[in-house]
């Protein structure tokens, strides 16, 4: 009957290390993920320590790749040392993914605050060229989200950018795709999308945070079981001779 639980976490155990292995590059896909969505809304969010969370999941999943590898290795062997390394990087791992939920949960709840004091900024700095970095972001985020003007698309009459157009419109990223006549003009508010943009960025960024957090919690649980897999085949090493001669092809004296 030991030697069933024995066999059947080693089996396991080597299962979970390829899971290891398809959790590196998935971690690290979320992390980049992360980065090039972030570098879409920057503007909208200044505080560069939310890609924390970002940079130590990339960091996670480069280690998860290694420790598939060592798993893999100890396992087939029965190495008491490796198993031992590989169940105390694994711990290290998972504190490593509690602090990444904890810092996840603490960063999506300052976006709405970061978002809301730096938009009414990057609204006034926008000038309709394409070689100003805020007009690019605006219109980017209006074009993808769907969405016009902070709270909505009357907010651009109190920008800098419409006082001095005098043209009585808003930029064509506020123009609903599906109307392919539409100028920007105000006379014509049907043609503009109607929700503003603040909530969708907050939104998305809310999101965008939440992957992490569960990218990190779902590979905090896989981890788990892989050391509680690990133990039962160390402890079964440990505290029977007969499966230690077993392994090592030794006999009794």
């Amino acid at each position: 009957m030991g030697q069933c639980g024995i066999t059947s976490s080693k089996t396991v155990l080597v299962f979970l290390n390829l899971i290891f292995w398809a959790a590196a590059g998935i971690l690290c896909y979320v992390g980049a993920y992360v980065f090039i969505t972030y570098d879409d809304y920057d503007h909208f969010f200044e505080d560069v320590y939310t890609l924390i969370p970002a940079v130590v999941i990339i960091g996670v999943g480069a280690l998860l790749f290694i420790i598939g590898l060592i798993g893999c290795c100890a396992t087939v062997r029965e190495s008491y040392c490796g198993l031992t390394t590989f169940v105390i990087i694994l711990l290290l791992v998972f504190m490593t993914e509690v602090a990444v939920v904890v810092l996840g949960y603490v960063y999506r709840a300052k976006v709405e605050d970061e978002v809301n004091s730096s938009i009414k900024k990057v609204y006034d700095e926008y000038s309709g060229t394409n070689s100003n970095a805020q007009s690019r972001a605006i219109d980017y985020v209006q074009r993808q989200l769907h969405c016009c003007g902070i709270h909505n698309y009357s907010d651009w009459q109190y920008t800098h950018w419409y006082e001095e157009s005098k043209n009585n419109s808003v930029p064509i990223s506020c123009c609903k795709a599906t109307v392919g006549s539409c100028t920007g003009s105000l006379t014509h508010p049907e043609d503009l999308y109607q929700e503003g943009c603040e909530a969708l960025v907050v939104k998305k960024l809310k999101e965008i945070m939440m992957y992490v957090i569960w990218a990190a919690l779902t590979f905090a649980a896989i981890q788990m079981l892989g050391m509680l897999c690990a133990c039962v085949v160390l402890c079964r090493r440990s505290r029977d001779p007969a499966y230690e001669l077993l392994i090592t092809g030794g006999t009794y004296a």
